[in-house]
């Protein structure tokens, strides 16, 4: 693998994922490369457009450039297609935000979303990240991964609220209450106050590589009302795993290829 091409691209994640610019001795610490390098790979990624330098305070960002390019594969995906049809019907029966996520490692991605009509609703963006073994789409996702992924992960389990699942035993457990019962609850567990409710969705050979769910504060989504919407859930889920069957299509192709 190229050594420059993968430092660039831990470089972009890290201005990326970072919310106020950064400088060239800060980013040069949080990834463990020399200060030499790491300015070398800014000026190249600044030519390219990736990322834009203010010159007054010396700190980088990324652009706008890297937006575009994750909405447009976004756009394209398959699986969000077929998937718009039942979160609106989902988000018809339930008035809470609806969520479509996919699993990228340790952590479970939003590539889309439907907004509660209520007033008072909870926070989440496209795009945006949380730890998947603390949000119920991406508890409903690593139910179905193999023994020693689940094994690796609940020995790195951090916490992120009062009621966040870290011990390796209870959490295994989760997984298997989970595989049992076909969808996944989070109780406050990555943020204090939020509900969810996720299943999982299937490619065509069976695996789980998706989940649609629901998000709402904790006061409206109580623990009875996501008993009675559960079955919501399952449904809009088998539904994107049926039209995946149908057509015959991976959860991440785009379209046209």
């Amino acid at each position: 693998m190229n050594n420059t091409l993968v430092k660039g691209m831990a470089l972009l994640e890290a201005l990326a994922r970072s919310e106020q610019a950064l400088g060239i001795t800060a980013l040069a610490s949080q990834l463990g490369i020399g200060k030499s390098n790491v300015h070398r790979l800014l000026q190249a990624l600044v030519e390219l457009g990736y990322v834009r330098h203010d010159p007054a305070s010396g700190r980088y960002a990324a652009s706008i450039r890297l937006w575009e390019l994750g909405s447009t594969v976004l756009a394209n995906l398959d699986l969000r297609r077929l998937a718009e049809a039942p979160m609106r019907r989902l988000l018809e029966q339930t008035r809470e935000n609806v969520h479509l996520s996919l699993l990228d490692g340790d952590d479970v991605v939003y590539v889309h979303k439907l907004d509660s009509p209520q007033p008072v609703r909870t926070f989440s963006s496209i795009g945006g990240r949380a730890p998947a073994y603390a949000a119920a789409t991406g508890k409903a996702i690593l139910a179905w991964q193999n023994e020693a992924q689940l094994e690796s992960l609940s020995r790195r389990l951090a916490r992120h609220s009062p009621t966040t699942i870290v011990d390796p035993e209870d959490f295994l457990r989760e997984m298997a209450w989970i595989r049992n019962h076909g969808y996944a609850v989070s109780n406050g567990e990555w943020r204090e106050g939020v509900r969810g409710l996720a299943a999982p969705v299937r490619e065509p050979r069976g695996g789980v590589i998706a989940a649609i769910g629901i998000s709402g504060p904790t006061e409206r989504l109580r623990a009875a009302l996501v008993r009675t919407l559960a079955p919501a859930v399952i449904a809009a889920a088998d539904e994107v795993s049926a039209q995946l069957e149908r057509e015959g299509v991976s959860g991440t192709r785009t379209q046209g290829h």
